[in-house]
């Protein structure tokens, strides 16, 4: 495995100012960003230099990276747009089914140090399994919300005499929260 890049032996504050930079300028002006990287190295103790090739192709890399974030999000954003809290829910647990399967892999290929994955990628992938376990517990807390609030408001149609009770609890059973 070849040692790791100058790049990502940056601290994560600086590896994160460096993206944010990419980002302002563009993804362009690396001569100026390799001073002013090596500025702020040289500021907090940081002993590495890191010259604007390798900046260049770390900022084509991080560009193509965030493009396909945005356009992920852009996807995501748009289907939620058109898809029930329901679908979603269901989406949600497939989507972490794939990525545990995904990641549960990369382990088992970890087995072998030939075929040691970009440590990267798998931090990137235990990231993106974290925010979805939030994101399942916050979207599972929304769903319960919503079938109490259906659920009360069929109490209160069974009390003010709009509906039976038979039928309010078949509504229950055909909503799937019985």
């Amino acid at each position: 495995m070849p040692p790791p890049r100058k790049i990502d032996r940056l601290p994560e504050e600086l590896r994160r100012w460096l993206q944010e930079e990419l980002r302002k300028r563009n993804f362009s002006g690396y001569e100026e960003l390799a001073e002013d990287l090596a500025f702020r190295c040289e500021e907090e103790g940081v002993e590495l230099r890191i010259g604007k090739s390798a900046i260049h192709s770390y900022g084509q890399e991080f560009r193509d990276y965030a493009r396909a974030q945005e356009q992920a999000q852009e996807e995501i954003r748009t289907f939620l747009e058109e898809a029930s809290l329901t679908d979603e829910a269901n989406v949600t647990k497939a989507l972490f089914q794939q990525l545990t399967t995904i990641q549960w892999r990369l382990q088992m290929a970890m087995a072998d140090p030939e075929n040691m994955p970009d440590p990267r990628g798998m931090k990137d992938l235990t990231t993106a399994l974290n925010n979805l376990i939030r994101s399942t517990s916050l979207r599972d807390a929304i769903l319960t919300a919503e079938r109490k609030a259906q659920g009360e408001k069929l109490d209160a149609a069974v009390a003010a005499g709009d509906i039976d009770k038979a039928a309010a609890e078949k509504a229950r059973s055909i909503m799937g929260f019985a």
